[in-house]
C-alpha cells in the first residue's frame, strides 16, 4: 500500500495524503522520504499552483515511529540527514495548506507547521510531546513553534508535552482557521482553489517575501516587498488583472 498518496481533485490542486491508517500516519524514513519526492515534484509542476497536505478525516499524523528510534545512536540519526527531507516542504514555492483532522503530534505538528496556511477540525490536537520520552523536537518544533506562538506558549507546549486543542492553536496564532470535523477537507481545498485562481506570479512573491522577511529586520524586509511589488508591474497578470477590474470582469491569469 502506498504510503503517501497524490491527487488532483481539480485543475491546478494537489492533494498529498499520509496513508499509514493502521500507525496513525507516523512519520516513518520511508514517509519522509516519499514526502520529499512528491514536494521536489508538485513544487517544479507548473499545472500546479497550491497544495493541500493531510492525512485525511482521522488523524494528521501522530510523530515519528519511535519504534524505529529506540535503539538508535546519535550517529544512526545523523546519517538519516532528514533536515534535507524536511526541507523539500519548507523550501516548495507553491503555497500549502495543511488540513489537520486528529492528532498532529511530535513530527505530526512539525509537519503541520511546514504548511502556508493550517485549516484544524474542531477536535484536533496539536502537541510536542518529545520531552516525554526524553528527547526534543527535532525537525524544527522548537522554533517554528516559538515564532508561531510565542516564547511563553512555545515553553509550555515544549516542556509539558501536553497538547492543545484546535481552538487554543488558533487563540494563539498556530492555525489559520478552525472548522467542523467534517468540513476540513473541503475547506482546504475551497481555499486552495481560491488560491489557484490567484495570479502565480504574485503567489509566488508572496510566499518568498513573507518568509524571507520574517528573519529579516523590518527595513531590510520592507525592501524586498518593494522589489517585489515593483517586479510585478512587468508580468502580463497585471495587465490582466487591472484590466478585468476596470471591465468589471473576472481575470484569467497565466503566471507570465
Amino acid at each position: 500500500m502506498e504510503e503517501v498518496i497524490v491527487e488532483r481533485p481539480q485543475a491546478a490542486v494537489a492533494v498529498v495524503r499520509l496513508n499509514r491508517p493502521e500507525a496513525r500516519n507516523a512519520l516513518s524514513q520511508s514517509v519522509r522520504q516519499r514526502l520529499a519526492e512528491h514536494f521536489h515534484a508538485l513544487g517544479r509542476d507548473e499545472d500546479i499552483r497550491c497544495i493541500v497536505l493531510t492525512g485525511g478525516d482521522k488523524v494528521f499524523a501522530a510523530g515519528a515511529d519511535i519504534r524505529a528510534m529506540v535503539d538508535a545512536t546519535p550517529i544512526d540519526i545523523l546519517l538519516l540527514n532528514n533536515q534535507r527531507m524536511w526541507q523539500a516542504i519548507a523550501s516548495c514555492a507553491k503555497p500549502v495548506i495543511a488540513a489537520v483532522n486528529g492528532f498532529a503530534l511530535g513530527g505530526g505538528c512539525e509537519l503541520a507547521m511546514h504548511a502556508d496556511i493550517i485549516v484544524a477540525g474542531e477536535g484536533a490536537k496539536f502537541g510536542q510531546p518529545e520531552i516525554r520520552v526524553g528527547i526534543i523536537p527535532g525537525a524544527g518544533g522548537t522554533q517554528r513553534l516559538a515564532r508561531a506562538v510565542g516564547k511563553f506558549k512555545a515553553f509550555k507546549m515544549l516542556l509539558t508535552g501536553e497538547p492543545v486543542s484546535a481552538q487554543e492553536a488558533a487563540d494563539m496564532g498556530l492555525v489559520s482557521e478552525v472548522v467542523a470535523d467534517d468540513r476540513v477537507q473541503a475547506r482546504a481545498l475551497e481555499l486552495a482553489t481560491t488560491i489557484a485562481a490567484m495570479p502565480p506570479l504574485a503567489v509566488a512573491q508572496i510566499k518568498e517575501v513573507l518568509l524571507a522577511g520574517q528573519d529579516a529586520s523590518l527595513e531590510t524586509a520592507l525592501m524586498l516587498e518593494r522589489k517585489a511589488f515593483q517586479l510585478l508591474f512587468a508580468s502580463q497578470d497585471k495587465k490582466e488583472g487591472m484590466q478585468a477590474f476596470l471591465d468589471k470582469r473576472a481575470a484569467h491569469f497565466t503566471g507570465a
